[in-house]
């Protein structure tokens, strides 16, 4: 509860009340909102939101939807701030969910095909291959098994993944291994 103290005193907006002022917005730009942090002791303190496309929404959250969002959420904020009679002086921050974030929901993984990925599931074991295809609540990794080129599509239940995490690449993915994922060799990022 320590951390409710700096918010009360600093008259910031709290997660909860971003949320609920910005989510019927941004839904309606085809967004949802996956988090929302008050950094009441950063100088100055701040208010981040993490946006990400809904499930109807296909690519990703670009520059231009973020500099969208930040202004319709900075108008939100200021007549909210004028209704309550002022906050404190915060930083607004729109930003994405960032590559190193987990995937946690069905969307994440359907947006992350193609892309090497760390899995562990609820049993323990670790697996390290690239996200293939999403269907009725599994998904599709490819694995290398052994020698050079020759890898395993397992699928994977949701349900059984308690973590999976996206790998930055600075290679080229195997033209093989894409493939197996159902991704064309261009369309693979790291």
């Amino acid at each position: 509860m320590a951390s409710d103290v700096p918010l009360r005193s600093a008259r910031l907006p709290s997660p909860p009340e971003v949320t609920e002022l910005l989510e019927g917005e941004f839904a309606r730009g085809g967004y949802v909102i996956e988090d929302v942090t008050v950094q009441a002791t950063s100088r100055p303190p701040r208010v981040v939101v993490i946006a990400d496309p809904d499930d109807d929404h296909d690519g990703d959250l670009d520059l231009d939807a973020l500099a969208e969002l930040s202004r319709v959420a900075s108008e939100v904020l200021d007549r909210q701030d004028d209704a309550v009679g002022g906050y404190a002086p915060y930083v607004l921050e729109v930003t994405s969910r960032g590559v190193d974030r987990p995937l946690t929901v069905p969307r994440h993984f359907r947006r992350a095909q193609g892309r090497r990925a760390d899995v562990v599931l609820a049993d323990g074991a670790r697996l390290q291959g690239r996200l293939g295809a999403l269907s009725d609540g599994a998904v599709d990794l490819v694995v290398s098994e052994g020698g050079r080129g020759k890898y395993t599509v397992r699928q994977l239940a949701l349900a059984e993944i308690t973590s999976a995490v996206v790998q930055v690449e600075f290679s080229p993915a195997n033209r093989r291994e894409l493939e197996l994922a159902g991704v064309k060799g261009e369309e693979s990022s790291g």
